[in-house]
């Protein structure tokens, strides 16, 4: 009795084939049915197939870093500009270096893929700096009744960070129009602009916001070059001209004194002279555009890491102390003030921009400061549309060499294996569906996208799963050829079958996996359709073809062994049953004895 045991057991527990088909028609029927559910019957395009943007950007020198091109800060660059664009749900956007100091930026066609573009190359340098001083700037520049803050100073609304101040507002009104002299309190805010530029001299503000030179012999003494420059740039600096906006306030270090624009009303320009930066957005935790519940407006609610709450406190302790517009610090964004808001008391964890935002503008504003800014800064070297139609044309020609492939490989199997390719061309379908349906549901979970070389791997994967059938057929036959019938043959023929194949997908699912790791953009696709191919071969064949190929053992055509079963002894050469020959030698051992 324990010859017969030991001869079952390279069966491995295929007395029950029936399990293993419904346990993967389970799989398929459930992979299936979430794909039709979650509206994503269609695996998601890349770019190559369903158009897209092209971008390149150049990596600039930065005035005071000299070093600063270089592979460390390029790649950051990369990290960044991939987590911003995928901040806004467009996946398959692919980043990478070119050269030293390019960086490509390819996003394809869809939802928010306008949104990334516009994402790509901004730098988001974000510093908190004082205001010195600010006046409206434009093509009209009517002289306000005495305020020294801008006609827009009042806008930001109050929030946790800061709010306007009504008492110094209502006393700007009540002044009047005609200019100031020199006075102590025009001295007192001299000499806080001085402190704030480092003891470089300022002008005595005027009560129309224009700096002007001070005759007084206690101002002209603290002249330096520098501030006077500084001085001439702010008296010169039109924020309503395009050109002098977008250039003011950039290449600027954070530990220099700056002039730049701002607008918190659509149509109206600021102009400011800010102190050096005290708090970065490096300090920034997290920062996500909301609605302010007591305006209804939109905001951009930021928070402080520990150390950037106590620098931030620190300023708005100082600044809680002055006088209008020093009581107010600028929040800086690529040389462009954003907002200015006035601050009443010290604050420290969080805090808020306010201005003239929507819902796109602060929900754009809070995922780039959200990821960080880059270390360096970009221009725009080209813009590239890419369509669909070039794609489609090499995705059919891949789709018609694909067809012919399989063509040729069902009929091979047919020719030579003749009914033994009815299980290779199930196991084949089934392969498709899993594949088809995962694809499909990756998509929205990973962000995977369908590239035209991940179509490639997929068509490779075709070989790869027909040679599995190949090898486990062969064996089979090769166990007939031995003189066994093809029940014994089928189980007897497994162990020898699976261990070639695991083998064989190991070394193909290991070339994958390296190609995966150490390629980027989209030889990336082709090495993850190839490894997730793989993996299916090897669930078809073990779940699937093994227990049919047990199942067709019973059936009469395939037991039999007919000439259209692709396992005829006759056409196979078989010897004579290793049953026989073991009889007749148990039977002679006796008499030899």
């Amino acid at each position: 009795m324990a010859a017969p045991k030991k001869g079952r057991g390279p069966s491995g527990g295929q007395g029950r084939p029936g399990r293993a088909l419904v346990i993967i028609l389970i799989a398929m029927v459930a992979l299936t049915g979430g794909m039709f559910l979650s509206g994503h019957t269609t695996p998601r395009l890349g770019i190559d197939l369903a158009g897209g943007t092209s971008i390149t950007l150049k990596a600039k020198n930065q005035p005071g870093k000299p070093n600063a091109i270089n592979p460390t800060n390029m790649d950051t660059a990369v990290g960044i500009i991939e987590r911003r664009v995928n901040g806004l749900g467009v996946s398959e956007a692919e980043v990478q270096t070119q050269g030293s100091d390019n960086i490509i930026v390819n996003i394809p066609k869809g939802t928010n893929s306008e949104q990334a573009r516009e994402q790509v190359g901004t730098t988001a340098q974000l510093y908190f700096r004082p205001v010195l001083t600010v006046a409206a700037s434009g093509p009209e520049q009517p002289a306000p009744s005495g305020s020294p803050t801008p006609s827009g100073s009042a806008t930001p609304k109050p929030g946790e960070s800061a709010t306007s101040d009504d008492k110094d507002k209502d006393k700007g009104e009540e002044a009047t129009g005609e200019e100031a002299t020199p006075s102590a309190s025009a001295t007192t805010q001299g000499r806080a602009v001085t402190e704030g530029l480092k003891k470089a001299p300022t002008p005595t503000p005027t009560n129309s916001g224009e700096p002007k030179p001070s005759d007084s012999p206690e101002a002209s003494p603290s002249a330096d070059p520098a501030t006077a420059k500084l001085q001439e740039e702010f008296a010169k600096l039109n924020c309503a001209d395009p050109e002098q906006r977008a250039a003011a306030g950039k290449d600027a270090l954070p530990t220099d004194s700056i002039v730049a624009c701002g607008s918190n009303v659509p149509g109206s320009y600021e102009k400011y002279i800010l102190g050096p930066a005290e708090v970065s957005g490096g300090d920034v935790d997290d920062a996500q555009g909301a609605i302010d519940q007591q305006t209804g407006e939109w905001i951009v609610s930021m928070e402080f890491s520990s150390a950037g709450a106590k620098k931030f406190q620190t300023i708005t302790s100082r600044l809680s102390q002055q006088q209008p517009p020093m009581n107010q610090f600028a929040i800086v964004l690529d040389g462009e003030v954003v907002s200015a808001p006035s601050v009443r008391t010290a604050l420290s964890k969080n805090a808020q921009i306010s201005g003239s935002f929507d819902q796109q503008s602060a929900e754009d504003l809070g995922n780039i400061l959200s990821y960080g800014a880059l270390p360096l800064t970009f221009e725009e070297v080209s813009v590239t549309t890419v369509t669909a139609a070039l794609g489609s044309e090499q995705l059919k020609g891949g789709l018609i060499a694909g067809g012919i492939g399989l063509a040729l490989v069902v009929i091979y199997l047919v020719a030579y294996y003749r009914g033994l390719a009815f299980i290779a061309l199930l196991s084949l379908l089934v392969s498709g569906i899993l594949t088809y349906t995962i694809m499909s549901l990756l998509g929205p979970a990973i962000g995977f996208a369908l590239n035209l070389p991940a179509v490639c791997g997929a068509i490779v994967a075709i070989g790869i799963t027909a040679d599995s059938f190949i090898v486990y057929f062969e064996r089979v036959r090769d166990e007939i050829r031995e003189g066994r019938t093809l029940r014994p043959a089928i189980e007897r023929a497994w162990p020898r079958a699976r261990r070639t194949i695991l083998v064989s997908d190991f070394v193909s699912f290991l070339a994958a996996a390296v190609l995966f790791l150490v390629t980027v953009g989209k030889v990336q696709g082709f090495a993850f359709t190839l490894g997730l191919t793989t993996l299916l071969d090897v669930v078809v064949v073990f779940f699937f073809t093994k227990p049919l190929m047990t199942l067709m053992g019973r059936t009469k055509f395939f037991s039999q062994g007919g000439s259209w079963s692709g396992l005829d002894p006759k056409r196979l050469g078989a010897q004579p049953p290793l049953r026989r020959s073991r009889r007749v030698s148990a039977s002679t051992e006796p008499k030899e004895a």
